[in-house]
């Protein structure tokens, strides 16, 4: 691991493999299994007393070491005077290793879970599978979890709720719906990947003992966005510094649809661009300087006179905005691609290779951020899998920063990291927020930050600005919350006064994260 992704540890994601090698490693390493399966079902216990308040708690074991930790809770709450119930999905008698241990620590009945479970009011453990299961959930476990679901119960998942993948938060037609999951060390990518995500509620993370040395040696490979990720790059300014060397941002506009250049400028210039030029056709020149009077706008004729302006300086670019994905789009998107160029390609300068992908494929570099949503990706990348898997894909098949946008946008380098955004906002779902994201993105470009990071940021920006809003949120909006948003991380000075609030955990609106 490097130093840099060293920083980044407290972010770090470990899939379901991953995780099964450092139990392994901690246990190799002189701490017994049972131990941390004990710290674990501490862990549930302690959560489960505060969320239940005093209710009756039925704990649903599994037959694996989910089930385990779900033993071991069940104990905990007991002799601290709980009312508690225990089922086991199939027979106590194939339990082995830590799990079969835990059993026998268990001093109370073991009723067997049946399709005839009923929750009756009571607080639901469920310690069913954990975040390995890579099947749909069948037979009496399917028939509880839609029992649980249809009654609105309480549940409490262990590790990640049950029917919900670890790696990629598929779920195979049935998922117990839980309020909160405890999980252990490390959080997983289903965790923050929908449909999973939504079935998580509040995930609480849980130091078991595993070392940070131990899950550096994973290696791991994806993170949850956050300030970890990308403020030690972000740029900040110097004595010395002025609008030259700040970078100089070239957006294409075109009259037909002003708005989105508009947009991205305005997320340019906040991002801390120290020019932002919007160029255009000479007959669009009037509607682009009637706009923001710090934004300069540059007249050209043809594809030619803008591929030339575009090659000298310190420069970062951004095609695809209400630029329409016609065949001039491609041939200009194409233009600023050959300078090789930091640049951002949107929108339209994506889909404008709907007909010719591999055209796009030959011109990606390693200095571009794609970002497209759903329907863009899909007209020039394949869509046959999770969106974890297809970012990193469609990232190594292009050489380019890959940022798919939605909800549980996925950021993925050509070099297999990727990270996982999850302060996403459902009030970003209106016209001209991508254009702004474009923008923002772009003018972290153009003052040296590299593209992994500086993708990273733009997203975490722009969405923690919409939480600043939420209802009735509009693009325009954005840009102007940057400043306070940035000025509030570590290390940020805003009028000689530090920024006070910092957390390496994301913030969310929904499917909230803690550790504990």
């Amino acid at each position: 691991m490097t130093v840099e992704n060293s920083a980044w540890l407290p972010a770090a994601l470990l899939r379901v493999g991953q995780m099964a090698e450092a139990d392994a490693a901690a246990i190799a390493g002189g701490i017994p299994g049972i131990d941390l399966m004990e710290t674990a079902g501490a862990a549930v216990a302690a959560r489960a007393l505060v969320l239940f308040h005093g209710r009756p708690v039925a704990v649903l074991c599994g037959p694996g070491n989910n089930g385990g930790d779900g033993f071991v809770a069940a104990r905990l709450l007991k002799e601290q005077g709980a009312e508690v119930r225990l089922y086991l999905l199939g027979a106590r008698e194939r339990l082995r290793g830590d799990a079969a241990l835990a059993a026998d620590r268990w001093a109370g009945p073991v009723e067997e879970l049946t399709a005839g479970f009923d929750p009756a009011g009571a607080g639901v453990i469920d310690a069913l599978f954990g975040a390995g299961l890579t099947r749909p959930l069948d037979g009496v476990a399917a028939v509880v979890a839609e029992t649980l679901n249809a009654a609105s119960a309480e549940v409490l998942a262990v590790d990640i709720p049950s029917g919900v993948m670890g790696d990629t938060g598929a779920v195979a037609e049935l998922a117990i719906q839980a309020r909160e999951t405890v999980t252990f060390c490390r959080r997983k990518p289903g965790h923050f990947l929908r449909p999973g995500r939504d079935f998580c509620g509040r995930v609480r993370l849980t130091d078991i003992g595993i070392s940070d040395a131990v899950v550096a040696a994973q290696a791991p490979d994806t993170w949850v966005n956050s300030a970890d990720i990308w403020w030690r790059a972000f740029p900040h300014p110097g004595p010395d510094d002025h609008k030259y060397t700040r970078g100089h941002v070239v957006i294409w506009g075109t009259g037909a649809m002003p708005g989105a250049s508009r947009l991205a400028a305005d997320g340019a210039r906040r991002a801390g661009a120290g020019i932002v030029s919007i160029a255009c056709r000479p007959e669009d020149t009037a509607i682009f300087r009637a706009g923001a009077p710090g934004v300069l706008v540059r007249p050209m004729d043809d594809t030619a006179v803008y591929e030339t302006y575009v090659q000298d300086g310190n420069k970062a670019l951004v095609v695809g905005p209400g630029n329409g994905p016609g065949p001039d789009t491609r041939t200009r998107a194409l233009a600023a691609l050959a300078t090789g160029k930091p640049m951002v390609l949107d929108a339209d300068g994506i889909s404008a290779f709907a007909d010719a992908p591999d055209a796009l494929m030959a011109a990606l570099h390693g200095n571009c951020v794609i970002t497209p949503h759903d329907g863009e990706f899909a007209r020039v990348f394949p869509n046959d899998d999770d969106r974890l898997s297809r970012a990193r894909r469609a990232a190594e098949q292009s050489g380019a920063v890959v940022l798919l946008k939605g909800f549980d946008t996925v950021i993925a380098a050509p070099d297999g990291r990727a990270v996982i955004n999850a302060n996403g906002s459902p009030h970003l779902a209106t016209a001209g927020t991508g254009d702004v994201l474009a923008g923002i993105t772009a003018g972290l470009l153009a003052q040296g930050m590299a593209p992994f990071p500086a993708a990273c940021a733009a997203v975490w920006l722009h969405a923690a600005a919409a939480q600043c809003i939420g209802h009735g949120l509009i693009a325009e909006d954005i840009p102007g919350l940057l400043p306070g948003i940035v000025g509030a991380l570590p290390g940020a000075v805003t009028g000689g006064v530090p920024g006070q609030i910092f957390t390496h955990l994301p913030l969310e609106p929904t499917g909230k994260s803690e550790q504990v």
